[in-house]
């Protein structure tokens, strides 16, 4: 069985219930996923795959600006033949309401494949076996994506009695947090809050001396607060860190997914954007504030305690990765004592 989603890691932990469906429905099969290569991050921490196989897709927005500049074709024609060689009994592609499910059903039949699920807007024919037609539009109130593809699977007979999303932490993952926290001079004996300013878009960025405002709050309560981020955001860092005014502690961008998700299962709160650090928090089971931009409505925390944040605006749902308007408002106006108090509210519900 090939599991088809090439979007963004947080979209990939969102569809785990949706694997874990397939898993429990067909327990002696062979589970590989396609996905981004940034996907392959999750391979030990997914036992319910068997193999997860990376690929840049041109018709999505990181894998199109990954492949720029390589000859056309060249990425497809080896991930086919793969597949080719793989000979896979079905495949099931994952996607969201604005992406067409079409090149990856296209590539799914040049490979042989011949039972192919997946939702469609315009008629697939015979590029699959089994089309949903999906009539679904972003709007305040729709489907959470996690329900989307659980309901995508259930049309074919494959559910779960367990609809959380999946992350396995090993005991290494544990340890180098643990290493990590001491090395900044972090008692992980003691309760602390995860504070972590990064996403890739900037539109769904809280800003992050804004974030430094709300551990200055969290701080003054005695309750240890610590800041991470990904590559290449250290500078969000540093700018939450210096807004805090001092007594906050900065970890370096870190690079193992293991580690990060370590970090969140310790913590009492995380406090985050929209981004792959909240679905995270999800799998975990960690208590999470989310500054949610209000680019798309269905990607709230799935499952687990949380206050998601964000002000109203007549541009909501603008699927944008940069505001159009300028004004950034859907976030800049939540002020930092509404998340010190989201914060308080779950650790005074979780006590």
């Amino acid at each position: 069985m090939l599991l088809v989603r090439l979007d963004n890691l947080g979209d990939v932990l969102m569809t785990t219930p949706a694997f874990a469906a397939v898993r429990d429905s067909l327990p002696a099969a062979h589970l590989a996923l396609l996905a981004a290569p940034s996907a392959q991050l999750l391979r030990p921490h997914l036992p319910l795959l068997d193999e997860i196989i990376g690929f840049h897709a041109p018709w999505v927005k990181a894998g199109a600006a990954a492949l720029a500049g390589q000859p056309p074709g060249a990425a497809e024609r080896a991930l086919l033949q793969s597949l080719q060689e793989a000979s896979f009994d079905a495949a099931i592609i994952f996607t969201v309401c604005t992406q067409s499910a079409l090149p990856a059903a296209l590539l799914c039949r040049l490979a042989g494949i011949p039972l192919v699920l997946a939702h469609t807007r315009e008629r697939a024919y015979g590029l699959l076996s089994d089309e949903v037609p999906d009539r679904e539009q972003v709007a305040t109130g729709m489907r959470h994506e996690v329900r989307r593809q659980l309901d995508l699977v259930a049309r074919v007979g494959f559910v779960t009695p367990d609809e959380r999303l999946r992350f396995t932490l090993r005991e290494e993952d544990s340890a180098a947090a643990r290493e990590l926290l001491l090395g900044a001079g972090v008692d992980p004996a003691r309760p602390y809050v995860l504070v972590h300013p990064g996403a890739s878009a900037a539109s769904r960025r809280y800003p992050a001396a804004a974030y430094g405002a709300a551990a200055a709050l969290l701080r003054r309560e005695g309750l240890q607060v610590v800041f991470c981020a990904g590559p290449g955001e250290g500078g969000l860092l540093d700018e939450a860190a210096t807004a805090m005014g001092g007594g906050g502690h900065v970890l370096a961008p870190l690079r193992q997914l293991g580690t990060l998700a370590a970090l969140v299962a310790g913590a009492r709160v995380l406090v985050g954007n929209n981004s792959g650090p909240v679905h995270l928090a999800a799998a975990v089971g960690t208590p999470v504030v989310d500054l949610y931009a209000l680019t798309n409505p269905q990607h709230t925390p799935w499952q687990v305690p949380a206050r998601v944040l964000n002000h109203d605006v007549p541009c909501r749902n603008c699927l944008k990765s940069v505001c159009a308007e300028g004004h950034h408002d859907c976030l800049r106006r939540v002020a930092p004592a509404q998340v010190a108090e989201a914060a308080w509210a779950l650790m005074r519900e979780a006590a």
